[in-house]
């Protein structure tokens, strides 16, 4: 029988160092952002130590790169506090162990002026070299430089060494497939992708590389209008100018500052990854941040910097956890914020760039309800009425003669038994005749035309139950339509049932329901195609999780103007036909009045995009055969 034995668990360097070098960073390159962090970090410390009194202050702080062709070796050198041999020994021969959390410990400085935490950085340099070599001279007392030599394995020696003044070099002999790094080119590239906004100059070869000041780091007082658009212009060149920004700047509950801009409308948007990139202290760690933020946010630009989201030992990859659910919120409150702040302050210039901000805040309130809450009244219609005046107009004037108004305002104008309905359009063009036959009786109609409202609009009926929304071209009420008597004929039919009669047999489809109205208007088409509501939408989604264009469902409804004139007209050359030959055919004037039916039919479904590519030459060969014949019957 086994027994019961406690122990502990034994960890071999042999096995567990080739994981260090090949496993825990995601990409080679990143070897560099590492050892300058390190260097930077050690910059910081000397600044600290001599606030203290413990060592001088030393000159101008700087990071300087050099490259040796000959014995393909790449330093890295800096001349902040360095180390003794005893602290070599303790914070590189030991895996893991932080001199970060040593320091700050004794000299409580704040966190967030050291970069890195976990002890691991040095050693990625193994990623890209054969060997390495540290050469150190500590700041305080008086320390001997040393030299330490690694070959990759857990061996190493240690020596004195000559260095004149305090700091570190850590010298990389790179590996013959890893010669790249000692390309300028590609050392300035990685300079300027990680090292960019670092506070301490970078030098390659004897020259500044990076920028070294990062604007979300100062205040918004401190920045103008022209600071922000040329932050985003170096960001994202060639992109354009944003629409507006939001800085970030908190301490409380935990440290982030940041500033993120609305781009332009491009017609295209990340909503996977993501376009806004992350910073922990000032160094570039990913443009990957969906754990960060709400996935509606992402198509976002700028910068995100903060010491307190978690990062894993390569600062390549997020873990979520509570800390980042809060600075997700916080994040989509302070974007609700600006955008509520222009509204109120400017509403021509938020009902100018609506488009552009209309997905991420229609995307946002039907994700999440505290962001719903907050942009409420800051969702904008297009709409079919007349733009107002003043210093708080509604309609909102917008771009190229549009104008905007808010579900709040669009109701306020609403009357009677119609103050439930809201009206809207998904397509001017292909929805033209029943937007006009309910403009010309004075109905306002808000214009949804766009992917995220066939989901946005049955959320707003969720959000409202006691709203019904109603597309122009779903039913027609009775204040379009003329009410007047019909007179019946000896077969007790009127014109109204004669006409659903002919086109049923022109028709010859069950799924087709025919409706004849009188319909208010001198421009009222003669034909329309009428999509109930549910069963619209019901189409709309299947084409959606289908992705595919909604095309015109089976079922649907032609509607029949009998006050039109070529209505009449149908009437009466139907009325006018007689029964030919023995087995009771059409005459001409039938068969002539049952194609003209069809071409209306075939009219109206034009007109909302039902007839597809292949049968267009089929319809204008009718057309004009049709055309033809009625020519030559002097109509």
């Amino acid at each position: 029988m086994l027994q019961a034995e406690q122990g502990q668990i034994q960890i071999h360097t042999e096995n567990i160092f080739p994981i260090i070098k090949k496993a825990v960073y995601s990409g080679h390159e990143v070897f560099l952002r590492e050892l300058v962090s390190n260097g930077v970090d050690a910059i910081s410390k000397r600044r600290m130590a001599a606030m203290a009194g413990d060592c001088s202050e030393g000159p101008e702080a700087r990071i300087a790169i050099r490259i040796d062709r000959e014995k393909s070796t790449l330093t890295i050198s800096d001349n902040g506090i360095g180390m003794s041999a005893d602290e070599v020994k303790r914070y590189i021969n030991q895996v893991a162990f932080s001199s970060a959390e040593d320091f700050l410990e004794k000299y409580k400085g704040e966190n967030d002026a050291i970069i890195g935490h976990f002890g691991l950085g040095f050693y990625s340099s193994f990623m890209v070299a054969k060997q390495v070599e540290l050469v150190t001279l500590s700041a305080r007392g008086d320390s001997e430089a040393v030299r330490w030599s690694c070959d990759g394995s857990p061996n190493f020696s240690l020596e004195a060494a000559e260095r004149s003044e305090p700091g570190t070099d850590v010298i990389l002999h790179l590996m013959e497939e890893e010669l790249e790094y000692i390309e300028p080119s590609r050392i300035r590239t990685l300079i300027t992708t990680y090292c960019d906004f670092l506070p301490v100059e970078v030098q390659l070869e004897g020259e500044t590389v990076n920028k070294r000041q990062a604007p979300w780091r100062q205040s918004a007082r401190e920045l103008s209008d022209n600071d922000y658009i040329e932050l985003y212009r170096y960001l994202y060149p060639f992109q354009g100018d944003p629409l507006l920004w939001v800085h970030l700047n908190t301490d409380y509950p935990y440290n982030l500052q940041g500033i993120l801009y609305f781009p332009k409308s491009s017609g295209r948007a990340d909503w996977e990854k993501g376009e806004i990139k992350l910073y922990c202290n000032n160094v570039f760690v990913s443009d990957s941040i969906k754990e960060v933020v709400p996935r509606y946010l992402l198509p976002l630009r700028g910068v995100i910097d903060s010491p307190d989201i978690p990062l894993n030992v390569s600062r390549s990859a997020l873990q979520t956890d509570r800390r980042v659910r809060s600075i997700g919120g916080f994040v989509a409150k302070k974007v609700g914020d600006r955008l509520k702040e222009l509204y109120r302050d400017d509403p021509k210039r938020y009902a100018e760039i609506w488009e552009s901000v209309a997905p991420f805040i229609k995307i946002g309130a039907m994700e999440d309800e505290k962001f719903a809450d907050q942009v409420a009244e800051l969702v904008l219609y297009g709409t079919s009425a007349a733009a107002a005046e003043g210093e708080s107009p509604d309609p909102i004037p917008g771009e190229a003669g549009k104008s905007y108004t808010t579900l709040a305002g669009y109701r306020s104008r609403l009357e009677g038994a119609n103050a439930k309905r809201i009206l809207y359009c998904t397509d001017e063009a292909g929805q033209a005749g029943a937007l006009a036959l309910w403009k010309s009786q004075g109905a306002e109609v808000l214009l949804a035309d766009t992917f995220i409202d066939t989901q946005f609009i049955p959320w707003l009926e969720y959000r409202h139950e006691d709203l019904k929304f109603q597309r122009v071209d779903s039913e027609l009420d009775e204040s379009l339509q003329e009410k007047e008597g019909e007179l019946a004929d000896a077969d007790g039919k009127d014109n109204s049932e004669k006409l659903r009669d002919l086109f049923k047999a022109a028709l010859a489809n069950d799924k087709v329901t025919i409706q004849v109205q009188a319909l208010k208007g001198d421009n009222a088409p003669a034909a329309l195609i009428l999509l109930p509501e549910q069963m619209r939408r019901l189409n709309d989604m299947g084409a959606l999780m289908e992705q595919r264009l909604p095309g015109l469902p089976d079922h649907h409804v032609l509607l029949v103007n009998r006050k039109h004139a070529l209505v009449e007209g149908l009437l009466k050359l139907s009325a006018g036909a007689v029964i030919t030959g023995a087995g009771g055919g059409s005459s001409p004037s039938q068969q002539l009045a049952d194609d003209l039916g069809r071409h209306l039919y075939e009219m109206a479904r034009l007109a909302v995009g039902g007839l597809e590519p292949n049968q267009l030459a089929g319809f204008q060969q009718r057309s004009a055969d049709l055309m033809g014949r009625l020519m030559q019957r002097g109509m």
